[in-house]
C-alpha cells in the first residue's frame, strides 16, 4: 500500500490547464506540461489498496491500478510502467482520451473525490518514453502465419501489436492516407498531440508489424483477395456510420457530420492543408450532440475563430452528483465541464431541431428548435417553446449507428450481423467466416477506448489460439461484457 493515510493527508489535485486566452490561440495540448509529476506522487497516495479493488471492475483492461499507483508514489518509474503495460498497449492513449470509468468505480469515490487514476497513468507512461523504459518487443521466433487487420485505431493497433508480439507476421490494412482511424483524424490535436500515434506506430514497425495506408478492404482490395492471402483477418473497422438528422433543409449547405470537419482541422496540422475546407471562422456555429464528440467540435470551433458556439442536447442536464439510480460503482450521467466549454460558447439542454432555414444560395442560416419533455417516459415537444438561433455552420455529433456497410466489406466476406447491426462473432471474437474475427466497434458498437483496446487484446488471442492451438495472450473481456452501469 502507497501510503495508509494519503487519502486522509491529501485532496484530490488534477492537471492544470493553460490559460484560455493562450490556448485557444494554439493546437497544442491544453495542459500544463510539467505540470503532473510534483504532485502525482501524493495523489498515487491517495490509493487505499483496497481488499477488493472495484476499479479493476471499472476498467475493461483490467488495469492494475494499485500496483502502479504504489509505485508512483514510489517514484518507481520503471516498475511502474511494467505494470502499466502489462493490461494496456497504449495507456498515452486511455490517460488522455478515456472518461475514466474506473475513477467512477473507485472505491475512496463512495464518499470524497476518487483517486486521479487518469493522470496517474498519463505522468507514468509520459515518463517512461522520456526514460527509454518503451522499447520495441520483438519476437523471439517468427510462426510463419501470416494476419490482416483491417482499421488502425486503438482496437487494430492493439490486435496488431499483440499478435505481432506472438510471432505473427501482421498487415494494418487502412483506407486514409495516415495510420491512427479516430485516434488521428477524429480526436483534435488539443485532446491528443499525434506524436504520441506516432511513436508507438514505430515501436511497432520495430517489432515487425507492417503498415498498408490508403487501402479500403471492399473497395481498393476485395475482401475474398485479402482472405486468400493471410492465414487470418482481424475486423477493426469501426463503427464509421454517422446518425442522421432526417427533418427538412437537411440538404443546405453547411450542415456536416461532425466526421466530416474534424478530419479536415486535423489535416491542417499535419499540414496538408493551409485553411480547412470546412472552417468555423466567422461563423454562427451550432453543435447538436452533446457528447464527446459534440465537446471536440467545439472546441475545434473556438480555434477556427467562430463568431459563436451553441451546443445543442435532446436529453434533459444531468446533475452534478450521483442519482440515486446511478448508484456507486456503476458509471454516472453527470453534467461534465470539458476544457472545449471552459472556452466559451452556450450549451443549451432538452431541445430538438424541427428544420433549418436557408439563404437564397442554399446556405444554412438559421436551425429552429423546440423545448422537449418526457411525458409518459416518451419524449414530447412543448407547444409555445419555438425558436430559431443563428446558424451557418452545422456539426452533426450525435453519436454513429454501426461499420460501412457501402464499401462492400461485410458483404464480400459474407459476415452476420446482431440484431444492432453490428458484426456477430462468437466467445472467441470469431465471425461465421472461418479465420475471420472481429474486434472493437465493429462488433461492439459505439463505445470507449478501453474497450475497444480490450477487445483488441481479446480477439488477439482468439486469433492466436486459431492459427497456433492454443494461445498464452491475455483476453480481459468476452464479447457479452457490457459496462458497469444501471
Amino acid at each position: 500500500m502507497a501510503d495508509p493515510k494519503g487519502f486522509l493527508n491529501h485532496g484530490r489535485e488534477v492537471a492544470r490547464t493553460r490559460p484560455v486566452e493562450e490556448r485557444v490561440k494554439d493546437w497544442n495540448e491544453v495542459y500544463v506540461p510539467g505540470s503532473l509529476l510534483p504532485i502525482i506522487s501524493k495523489q498515487a497516495s491517495r490509493c487505499m489498496d483496497c481488499g477488493i479493488p472495484f476499479c479493476h471492475n471499472g476498467c475493461p483492461l483490467g488495469n492494475l491500478i494499485p500496483e502502479w499507483n504504489d509505485y508512483a508514489y514510489r517514484e518507481d518509474w520503471g516498475a511502474a510502467s511494467e505494470r502499466l503495460h502489462a493490461t494496456n498497449n497504449f495507456p498515452e492513449f486511455t490517460g488522455r482520451l478515456c472518461p475514466a470509468p474506473c475513477e467512477s468505480a473507485c472505491v475512496l469515490g463512495i464518499n470524497q473525490p476518487a483517486v486521479t487514476i487518469k493522470n496517474v497513468e498519463v505522468s507514468i507512461i509520459d515518463k517512461a518514453w522520456e526514460t527509454g523504459d518503451v522499447a520495441p518487443q520483438a519476437p523471439e521466433r517468427l510462426s510463419g502465419k501470416t494476419v490482416a487487420v483491417i482499421g488502425s485505431g486503438p482496437a487494430g493497433l492493439a490486435a496488431a501489436q499483440q499478435l505481432t508480439r506472438a510471432g505473427h507476421t501482421v498487415a494494418v490494412y487502412e483506407r486514409a492516407d495516415r495510420i491512427g482511424g479516430l485516434l488521428r483524424y477524429g480526436i483534435p490535436e488539443f485532446k491528443m498531440e499525434k506524436r504520441h500515434i506516432n511513436r508507438r506506430i514505430e515501436q511497432m514497425r520495430a517489432e515487425g508489424t507492417r503498415f498498408r495506408t490508403g487501402i479500403e478492404i471492399g473497395r481498393d482490395l476485395k475482401a475474398t483477395d485479402l482472405r486468400k492471402r493471410y492465414d487470418a483477418v482481424v475486423i477493426a473497422a469501426g463503427a464509421t456510420v454517422s446518425r442522421d438528422l432526417p427533418v427538412p433543409g437537411r440538404e443546405l449547405n453547411g450542415i456536416h457530420f461532425a466526421m466530416e470537419y474534424l478530419p479536415l482541422s486535423n489535416k491542417v496540422q499535419e499540414g496538408d492543408f493551409v485553411t480547412p475546407p470546412i472552417t468555423a471562422e466567422g461563423k454562427h456555429v451550432v453543435v447538436i450532440g452533446g457528447g464527446d464528440t459534440g465537446a471536440d467540435c467545439v472546441g475545434t470551433a473556438h480555434r477556427q475563430g467562430a463568431a459563436s458556439v451553441t451546443q445543442l442536447e435532446i436529453m434533459p442536464q444531468p446533475g452534478e452528483e450521483r442519482n440515486p439510480g446511478q448508484p456507486w460503482p456503476t458509471f454516472p450521467m453527470l453534467y461534465k465541464v470539458t476544457s472545449a466549454h471552459e472556452e466559451g460558447g452556450e450549451r443549451i439542454y432538452s431541445v430538438s431541431t424541427t428544420h433549418f432555414e436557408g439563404d437564397e444560395d442554399g446556405n444554412v442560416q438559421w436551425l429552429h428548435l423546440v423545448e422537449v419533455e418526457f411525458v409518459d417516459g416518451k419524449l414530447t415537444q412543448k407547444p409555445g417553446t419555438e425558436r430559431k438561433i443563428p446558424a451557418q455552420l452545422v456539426t452533426l455529433a450525435m453519436g454513429f449507428t454501426g461499420t460501412d456497410q457501402e464499401n462492400g466489406l461485410v458483404a464480400q466476406f459474407g459476415l452476420e450481423l446482431d440484431q444492432r447491426g453490428n458484426i456477430a462473432r462468437d466467445a472467441d471474437f470469431a465471425t461465421n467466416v472461418p479465420g475471420v474475427y472481429v474486434a472493437g466497434d465493429a462488433g461492439r458498437g459505439q463505445s470507449l477506448i478501453v474497450w475497444a483496446i480490450a477487445e483488441g487484446r481479446s480477439a488477439a488471442r482468439g486469433v492466436d489460439s486459431f492459427l497456433t492451438g492454443a494461445s498464452e495472450l491475455p483476453a480481459p473481456i468476452r464479447p457479452t461484457d457490457r459496462a458497469l452501469m444501471v
